[in-house]
């Protein structure tokens, strides 16, 4: 997959009208944004454009209407959220296909900005195909009316681009292929996840965190040939205890991943990848905040469950990471929304902080969540918009989001 595609920048856009999709998929709570990190995420190129000449339409998906348009999944609160960060008015379509959207883009001058309602209102937009010809002609069908919206095609929903859907990939078959280009939100994922994988400044350390192996299984694989030493934290250590032979009490365990975090281990090995696991650890006798806890070593009680690494191992990792010149994490330590449980993630945190000359890169939900809530947030190189799409990126799986933009 060629990462080096051309952007906003690279092409003229004065008096054209530009179709963008974006990551709106923000929470709402009673019809008031609730986060507005990912539409903030999309003002630099959404700014760039108006301010470059050309009239802009925005499509995005919110929640998962299931091809119903439900009014509680309405992307109007966002329409008029944004148009309060822009300061200017911002329209909105009620549909994002039909001849009345159509004619209103067309009615946009230079400069103004138009909504269009939540794509996923249609069962077109991210319909599973599978070579059913009738369902593929179906979504191109509905990907060409989405194309009649511009003339440039502008991709800044790096969140969505692991998906072959009708406004994150399809819609440029139905374009000028030299004007599909990335945003700059877009741009900056390629950028640091790709130079993460093509040319990580030395020694890179990744932390695999989360309840699961098999959510993170390929990117281990991916990154053994890649990295210098990976950290495991989370549910997924004692998948790894237990391969061990290791005593794991009430732990998170996939049994039927045993054997595979055992090749895991082996493929290190092989490769000369330092995997550290957990030496120490904070059980507890029930998953809740006022559980009665305490900290053990490499084997978990009977009838306790570990939630948490312990200090011994935040002082082992936080050592890896300290001298570590590229930093990838994707997946907390423990159970970090409970507050008994969440030093580890938080340790991690500082200790990706504190070293001012790393590259560092947080992937996933609650790695970013944790990140956002440590208030170091500005204190990391990059946090990634994309959970499932930087996780397919790292395993090295094309991404049809990306594929379907020009290259330079």
């Amino acid at each position: 997959m060629n990462l080096n595609k051309k952007t906003v920048k690279d092409i003229s856009l004065d008096g054209h009208r530009v179709v963008m999709r974006v990551d709106f998929n923000v929470p709402l709570k009673e019809d008031n944004v609730a986060d507005d990190t990912r539409i903030r995420a999309a003002l630099p190129t959404i700014k760039y454009v108006v301010d470059h000449g050309a009239s802009l339409v925005l499509l995005s998906h919110l929640g998962r209407p299931g091809g119903e348009a439900k009014p509680e999944l309405s992307l109007k609160p966002v329409a008029d959220y944004l148009a309060g960060l822009l300061d200017k008015p911002v329209r909105f379509a009620a549909d994002c296909i039909d001849e009345e959207v159509v004619t209103m883009a067309a009615e946009l001058q230079p400069g103004e900005v138009m909504v269009c309602e939540n794509t996923r209102f249609h069962s077109e937009e991210d319909m599973k195909c599978k070579g059913d010809q009738a369902k593929i002609a179906a979504q191109e069908t509905f990907a060409a009316e989405l194309a009649k919206l511009g003339d440039i095609y502008v991709n800044d929903a790096f969140g969505t681009a692991h998906r072959a859907h009708a406004s994150t990939a399809i819609i440029t078959k139905f374009m000028d292929k030299s004007l599909c280009v990335a945003g700059f939100l877009m741009e900056k994922e390629l950028q640091y996840l790709g130079n993460a994988i093509a040319a990580p400044k030395r020694p890179f350390a990744a932390i695999i965190g989360g309840a699961k192996i098999s959510g993170k299984l390929e990117v281990m694989l991916s990154l053994m040939e890649k990295v210098d030493v990976i950290l495991i934290g989370g549910g997924m250590a004692y998948t790894f205890y237990r391969a061990l032979g290791k005593s794991i009490g009430n732990s998170l365990c996939e049994d039927e991943l045993v054997e595979t975090a055992k090749e895991i281990m082996q493929k290190a090995a092989d490769n000369g990848v330092k995997l550290l696991l957990p030496v120490d650890n904070v059980e507890a006798d029930k998953f809740a905040n006022d559980a009665n806890t305490k900290t053990v070593g490499e084997n978990i009680d009977e009838d306790f469950m570990a939630l948490d690494i312990g200090p011994k191992t935040i002082e082992l990792y936080n050592q890896a990471i300290a001298t570590a010149s590229t930093v990838l994490w994707n997946g907390p330590m423990g159970c970090f929304e409970m507050p008994a449980f969440a030093n580890g993630t938080m340790s991690i945190c500082k200790a990706i902080a504190d070293n001012s000359n790393c590259v560092s890169i947080i992937g996933g939900g609650d790695s970013v969540a944790a990140v956002n809530q440590s208030g170091l947030a500005d204190k990391m190189s990059h946090i990634s918009t994309g959970g499932g799409a930087s996780l397919e990126f790292l395993e090295g799986k094309q991404l049809p989001g990306v594929s379907a933009l020009a290259d330079r």
